[in-house]
């Protein structure tokens, strides 16, 4: 099966194209590099059914190019992060928007089932929890550029919705909620890694907010195998599914287990959202997924504790500090 990564060089995407290729998989991967790494990709591209293309999504003969040669699609191509939301608006709404459209678009001319990420930000300021897939999306207003990210993501999910219902397209969409793991850089505002690294230095580890908001936080390897999950089941698309852990922690807990699982010298500070991104960002207190609609499509619940998580990203830290 050939498959096409938007975004593959990117953290969730590289992990992605490593565990495809292990099932024997073709591999193509589109990406700028504007957030994803050819790091990421090392050993990816040392294997024969592996390919790595540089190009934007908004390409659309770039992309109509490599859907007409691949047999699936999953889309994770996306300005991310809450920094480079509040740093680069346009850029954010640009690439999820229009780069989604061009990869819908070409996916269709040519049939090949589609996964779209999307995220838990859709949720919002919801407070109906835990969020189930067809619940209320109730956002902030316009004048906050975080809420861009997340109504960009919502447009993705009807896009794909519209393309299922109008041309008859198999579209799959996941919501992720705060992946985490190897690879992924506290650059655009990500918390454990940021947390990590700090405390692996021995320096302030910086708390946004109050730090009572809540989270639930998800190891790569098993968001992967629930895409690829999704991706096998013929019952699959036409619908949303929430990808994550229900395993809740405040921020402020997290970075107590971090300076433990460190035995870090570091200390516990914060500071305001202002402060932190330079224009006001509104937050939510808690993010809690239901599980019920893809454990009873695919049967899938994550394996990886929190704390088997830290401990794969602490030790893949350490060893790149070592290099």
């Amino acid at each position: 099966m050939k498959t096409l990564i938007t975004g593959g060089a990117g953290f969730i995407g590289s992990h992605l194209a490593e565990k495809l290729l292990k099932l024997d998989y073709e591999v193509t991967v589109l990406d700028n590099l504007s957030t994803g790494s050819l790091d990421n990709i090392s050993n990816c591209k040392k294997q024969e059914n592996f390919q790595f293309i540089k190009g934007n999504i908004r390409d659309g003969n770039l992309v109509d190019e490599v859907c007409r040669k691949n047999d699936l699609v999953f889309h994770l191509a996306a300005a991310v992060g809450v920094k480079l939301i509040a740093d680069d608006p346009v850029h954010t709404i640009e690439t999820n928007i229009a780069g989604t459209e061009v990869v819908l678009d070409m996916a269709n001319k040519y049939k090949r089932k589609t996964f779209i990420a999307s995220s838990s930000e859709v949720y919002g300021k919801s407070e109906v929890l835990p969020f189930e897939e067809n619940g209320n999306i109730i956002l902030g207003s316009t004048i906050f550029s975080r809420w861009s990210y997340a109504c960009s993501k919502a447009i993705d999910e009807f896009l794909g919705f519209a393309f299922g219902r109008q041309y008859g397209l198999d579209v799959i969409i996941g919501r992720f909620f705060n992946t985490i793991g190897p690879r992924q850089t506290g650059k655009y505002g990500m918390v454990i890694p940021r947390f990590v690294e700090s405390a692996l230095n021995n320096e302030p580890l910086i708390v946004y907010g109050t730090g009572e908001q809540r989270r639930c936080f998800c190891y790569v390897k098993d968001v992967v195998e629930a895409v690829i999950g999704l991706m096998s089941c013929k019952n699959a698309p036409g619908k949303i599914y929430n990808v994550g852990s229900t395993e809740e922690i405040s921020i402020n807990q997290l970075a107590e287990k971090i300076i433990k699982l460190t035995n870090s010298k570091s200390k516990i500070e914060h500071i305001s959202y202002q402060e932190a991104y330079g224009v006001p960002i509104e937050d939510m207190f808690r993010r809690l997924p239901s599980l019920k609609r893809i454990k009873n499509t695919i049967g899938w619940e994550p394996k990886t504790n929190l704390t088997d998580a830290l401990k794969h990203i602490i030790k893949h830290f350490e060893m790149s500090n070592k290099k």
